[in-house]
C-alpha cells in the first residue's frame, strides 16, 4: 500500500530535492504550497534558490502529464498537486490561513482511507496535524543523532607498558582498536590512572604523539586538553577542513583566529584569513543598516573584532581607553592590509577561494546544502574551519540534529583531510561557564 506524503512549504525551502526523497510513494503538494513558493522565488538567498529549483522541477514534471492527476517521477513515486476546493474536509480550523489549508488537504486524504503522513519542519504545524489524528514527521534526510555525535576524542584503558612504548617511540600500534582519522585518544594505564598519554590517530590502529610546536598560536596557549587537540588540527596543513563544536566561551572563534594569524602572518602558509558568518539576528531584527557592505558587515562581525582585538593585545585585556583605542587601530590595520577579510555568506556563492584560511563562524545556523556550497568554494591550498554551538540555533527550521555543522561532522569523520573536536569547558570567564552549564 502506497503512502501519501503531504509536504509543507518549509520542507521544500529547506531541501529542494525533498520531493524525490520518499521512494515510490505519493508526494502531495497542496496549492497553497505552490503559492508560497511563488512568494519566495524572487529572493536572492538560499530560500529563493530552493524555491526556484522546486518550481523548475515541477515544470519539468508538468511536461510528462497533468500534475493535478499525478505524474510519475524518476524514483517511481507519484507527484500530485492538490487543488483546495469545495471537496476539502475542514477539521475545524480557519481555512483563510495557508498552513491550515495545507493541513486540510492532508486531513481530506486521510478521511478517504489512505495512509497519510504530514511532513513539516514547523513543530507547531506538526502538533496541529497530530491533534487531527494524522501521522506526522520532520524531514529526516540529512539529519544526524546529535546525542551520539562524533566528539573527536575518546579515553581508553591500556597496559602501562604500551604507554611507556608510546613515549619511547613517539608512536604505537594499538591492535584491535578501530580509530577514526585524526581522532584524539587519551591512553590511561589500567593500574595507575595518573599514568596517561595523549595521542592522535593517523590510521585505524596507529597512534602518534602530538606535535609540540602546535601547542601555541599567536602567543595564545591552550588551556585544556580539548583546546590542545583543537590547536593540533588548526595548525596542521594536512588537515584541510576542521569542525569545532562547543558551547559559548569554549574558545572556538578565538582559537581559529589565533591559528589563522599564525599561519598567515608568521608561517606565510596562506595569503589571508577570510571570515564569514550567517546574517541571522538574535531576537528582533533592527531592520536595514545604513552604509556600504563593509559598514553593514561591521555590526554582524563585532564578535570577530572583539576576538581580534584580544589577540592583538597578546591575549591581554586593555587596561584603559588608550590601550583599547590602540588595539582597535591594530585590528583595523589587519583589514586595511588585507590580512583579514570579512565576507557575507550571501556573496560567497560562485567564488573560487584559493590559498586562504577560511573561518565560518556560527555554522550551526546553516543548512547542510549551504555548508556544501561553502566548502565547494575551496580552491587549491585553502583550509576551511567551521565553528558553532548546536545548542544556540537561531534558524527556525534547524535543530541540533539537522543543521549543517553537525551533518558535516558525521559525513566527513572518516576522511583523513578532516578533523573534529568538541570543546566542553568554558574558558571565557567563570560567569560565562555558569551560564553555559546552568542556564
Amino acid at each position: 500500500m502506497r503512502k501519501y506524503f503531504v509536504l509543507d512549504t518549509n520542507v521544500l525551502l529547506h531541501n529542494a530535492d525533498s520531493i524525490g526523497s520518499f521512494s515510490d510513494n505519493y508526494v502531495v503538494l497542496p496549492m497553497s504550497v505552490i503559492e508560497e513558493l511563488d512568494k519566495f522565488k524572487s529572493r536572492s538567498d538560499e530560500l529563493g534558490r530552493n524555491a526556484r529549483r522546486v518550481i523548475r522541477e515541477l515544470d519539468h514534471l508538468r511536461c510528462r502529464g497533468k500534475l493535478s492527476e499525478g505524474v510519475e517521477m524518476e524514483n517511481g513515486g507519484i507527484l500530485k498537486i492538490a487543488i483546495e476546493g469545495k471537496n476539502i474536509e475542514n477539521p475545524g480550523i480557519d481555512l483563510k490561513v495557508a498552513d491550515n489549508r495545507i493541513l486540510a488537504v492532508a486531513y481530506t486524504i486521510f478521511k478517504q482511507g489512505e495512509k497519510v503522513i504530514f511532513v513539516s519542519k514547523d513543530i507547531n504545524a506538526r502538533l496541529k496535524a497530530d491533534a487531527f489524528g494524522l501521522e506526522v514527521m520532520d524531514f529526516e534526510k540529512q539529519k544526524v543523532n546529535f546525542d551520539e555525535l562524533f566528539s573527536g576524542y575518546r579515553e581508553i584503558e591500556v597496559p602501562g607498558d604500551l604507554i611507556d612504548t608510546f613515549y619511547k617511540n613517539r608512536e604505537v600500534q594499538a591492535e584491535g582498536l578501530d580509530f577514526t582519522p585524526n581522532e584524539f585518544v587519551l591512553l590511561q594505564d589500567e593500574a595507575d590512572p595518573k599514568h596517561t598519554a595523549l595521542a592522535r590517530a593517523v590510521s585505524e590502529e596507529k597512534l602518534v604523539k602530538l606535535i609540540p610546536q602546535y601547542d601555541t598560536a599567536w602567543q595564545i596557549r591552550s588551556r585544556s586538553k580539548e583546546q590542545r587537540m583543537c590547536m593540533e588540527l588548526l595548525l596542521d596543513p594536512d588537515v584541510q577542513i576542521v569542525t569545532i563544536v562547543g558551547q559559548a566561551g569554549t574558545g572556538k572563534t578565538l582559537l581559529a583566529l589565533a591559528a589563522g594569524l599564525e599561519e598567515v602572518v608568521i608561517n606565510k602558509r596562506y595569503e589571508k584569513i577570510l571570515v564569514s558568518r550567517p546574517i541571522i539576528p538574535l531576537g528582533k531584527d533592527l531592520g536595514y543598516m545604513p552604509g556600504d557592505k563593509e559598514e553593514k558587515l561591521a555590526h554582524w562581525m563585532q564578535p570577530i573584532f572583539d576576538n581580534l582585538a584580544f589577540l592583538m593585545g597578546s591575549g591581554k585585556l586593555p587596561k584603559n581607553r588608550e590601550d583599547d583605542k590602540s588595539l582597535r587601530q591594530k585590528t583595523e590595520q589587519l583589514l586595511k592590509d588585507h590580512i583579514v577579510e570579512m565576507e557575507a555568506l550571501t556573496y560567497i556563492r560562485g567564488r573560487s577561494i584559493s590559498g586562504q584560511f577560511v573561518i565560518v563562524d556560527e555554522a550551526q545556523n546553516l543548512t547542510p546544502h549551504e555548508i556544501k556550497t561553502i566548502i565547494s568554494r575551496a580552491g587549491e591550498g585553502t583550509k576551511m574551519v567551521l565553528t558553532g554551538d548546536p545548542y544556540q540555533i537561531d534558524n527556525p527550521y534547524l535543530d541540533s540534529s539537522s543543521n549543517g555543522l553537525t551533518y558535516t561532522v558525521e559525513r566527513l569523520k572518516q576522511l583523513p583531510i578532516h578533523g573534529h573536536i568538541t570543546l566542553r569547558k568554558s574558558e571565557r570567564s567563570p560567569l560565562a561557564g555558569v551560564a553555559a552549564d546552568y542556564l
